[in-house]
């Protein structure tokens, strides 16, 4: 694939596109990551905003913002990853946050994942903990 492909964002509805939401997150963290499957399911996913990118209308990343304005499930498909769609799927849901009202966000960043974060805007809080058998830091973003 070239690096000059252009992909998408849009926010999506839960019902229309589980589908593809599920596939991403399937390769990303079942597959990719070893999280078990019933770990990564579960009863939120109908009452949050999710975004989708896609490439030629194929699905490349997913993201989700809950009801309470945590950010959660950000996943981009392992070609894809470096070429912007992570920080594209984020300035989205960050959009959608402060559409909501929310002022500020918080999420659970894998720790290989800080510098990414941080470089949106991100701030670190707490000590390190695990999730789903990986290393994550609580961050939060203010606006």
């Amino acid at each position: 694939m070239s690096a000059s492909v252009p992909f998408s964002v849009a926010a999506v509805p839960w019902a229309e596109r589980a589908a593809d939401l599920q596939a991403i997150r399937r390769e990303v963290f079942v597959v990719e990551q070893h999280v078990p499957e019933e770990e990564e399911w579960d009863d939120k996913d109908a009452a949050c905003r999710h975004v989708l990118a896609t490439v030629n209308g194929a699905p490349i990343g997913t993201g989700r913002l809950l009801p309470d304005g945590h950010v959660g499930r950000m996943a981009v498909l392992k070609a894809w990853r470096g070429r912007g769609v992570g920080r594209a799927m984020l300035s989205l849901l960050l959009a959608l946050a402060r559409e909501a009202g929310f002022k500020a966000v918080v999420l659970h960043a894998q720790t290989h994942a800080l510098n990414f974060y941080i470089k949106q805007g991100f701030s670190a809080e707490g000590p390190e903990f695990m999730e789903a058998g990986i290393p994550h830091r609580l961050m939060r973003i203010t606006f």
